[in-house]
């Protein structure tokens, strides 16, 4: 057996813990006026959880979700008061309609608005699906008749483009090890508001006949 010592080089500890560089060629470029690059460059110096984000993730998520399902609760009467069904049994068949038209809404944009946030950014998608939310919960509250309802419910979710880039903007506004952070506010987020939302609409699904101010 060879007893011959073989001298090993061990590192230091200040080498141990430098940060590996990239080769001058594989260093990032980022260029002036672009957005991504401004947000790739925030997130290379950022070491911390990036709150301010994430509660706007969690904030605008609620607010997306609330108008999916805070209707079921007073949809049945709303169907009877517009006098569309022609008879008890067909409120349900009016009813499912009315209800799974913003999910169709969904099914049939969902794509085009994940290709134009991929073009434009993100922020301009999440802030036009805000305003949608505003402006078409309003015109189904103030609808007239079922194909008024039905209309605006359609297109609340054709124009709610929302939830595709909002994961990929939990990704994009923080470091690799709090993706699971944000996707996690996203989905707790998206929960509550369709937890909440029907009790909002049970509560106030005929508030004029429980509130005695307005009997």
């Amino acid at each position: 057996m060879d007893n011959t010592t073989r001298s090993r080089t061990f590192p230091n500890n200040d080498e141990a813990n430098a940060t590996p560089t990239l080769p001058e060629d594989e260093a990032p470029v980022y260029y002036e006026g672009c957005p991504g690059c401004a947000m790739e460059r925030k997130v290379e110096n950022s070491t911390g959880i990036p709150y301010k984000e994430f509660v706007f993730v969690g904030v605008t998520s609620l607010a997306s979700a609330l108008p999916i399902s805070s209707l079921f609760p007073f949809l049945y009467f709303m169907i009877q008061d517009m006098h569309v069904a022609k008879n008890e049994q067909d409120i349900g068949v009016y009813a499912g309609l009315l209800g799974a038209s913003y999910m169709a809404g969904r099914f049939a944009g969902s794509l085009f608005w994940g290709v134009v946030a991929d073009r434009v950014g993100r922020k301009p998608i999440i802030a036009f699906s805000l305003f949608t939310v505003v402006i078409l919960n309003t015109l189904f509250g103030l609808s007239v008749n079922y194909w008024m309802a039905l209309t605006t419910r359609l297109l609340l979710g054709s124009l709610n483009g929302m939830l595709a880039p909002m994961k990929a903007y939990c990704v994009e506004v923080c470091r690799p090890e709090h993706h699971a952070l944000g996707l996690s506010v996203l989905s707790s987020a998206w929960g509550i508001g369709l937890v909440i939302g029907p009790s909002i609409g049970g509560y106030l699904a005929q508030v004029c006949s429980e509130i005695p101010i307005f009997k």
